[in-house]
C-alpha cells in the first residue's frame, strides 16, 4: 500500500467518524440519524469495498477508543458495513442499487442490534425509519459529489 493509498483511505476514515458524531434530529424521540449512513454508501459506489471496510474499521476503532462510540455502536456499524457495502459491492453503483443499499444495511444492524439486547425488532426499526428515507434521498447527490471529487483528485496527481 502506498502513501497516496494511505491518505486516501485515512481521509475516507475521517470523513466517516466525522459524519458519524453528526446527528440529525427526528420527529420520534431517541430516533436521531447519523448522517455518516448515506456518505458510507457514496464512499462504497466511489472508492470501493475494501478502502470503504478499511476506512470504517479505522473510524471505529478510534471512535471506540475516544470513548465516543459503544461496542453497540461498532456492532451496529459493521453490520451495516457489511450488507450495505456488501449489496453495492455484488449489484454494482446503479441508482437503484445505492437508494436500496442503506435501508438494508440500516435493517440488517437493526436486526442485530434486537438480537444482541434479545428486545423486539420493530420499534428498532421504526425509529430508523426517518433516516432510512433520508439516506435514501440523500444517497445519489452525495454519490455525485464524491465522484466529482475523485475526478479532481486524480487530474491533479495526473499533471504531477
Amino acid at each position: 500500500m502506498n502513501v497516496h493509498e494511505m491518505t486516501k483511505i485515512s481521509l475516507l476514515a475521517s470523513l466517516i467518524a466525522v459524519t458519524g458524531m453528526m446527528k440529525i434530529p427526528s420527529f420520534i424521540p431517541g430516533a436521531e440519524f447519523q448522517l455518516s449512513a448515506p456518505i458510507a454508501i457514496a464512499i462504497v459506489a466511489v472508492f470501493g469495498f475494501w478502502r470503504y471496510m478499511l476506512a470504517g474499521m479505522i473510524s471505529s476503532s478510534i471512535l471506540f477508543f475516544m470513548g465516543l462510540h459503544t461496542i453497540l455502536n461498532v456492532e451496529i456499524s459493521m453490520i451495516y458495513r457489511m450488507v450495505a457495502g456488501g449489496f453495492v459491492a455484488l449489484f454494482g453503483p446503479s441508482a437503484p442499487v445505492l437508494i436500496a443499499a442503506g435501508p438494508l444495511g440500516t435493517m440488517a444492524a437493526r436486526y442485530g442490534l434486537a438480537t444482541t439486547l434479545q428486545v423486539d425488532v420493530w420499534p428498532l426499526l421504526l425509529a430508523a425509519l426517518p433516516g432510512m428515507i433520508f439516506t435514501m434521498i440523500a444517497v445519489i447527490p452525495l454519490t455525485k459529489m464524491l465522484k466529482q471529487a475523485s475526478r479532481l483528485e486524480g487530474r491533479r496527481y495526473a499533471r504531477g
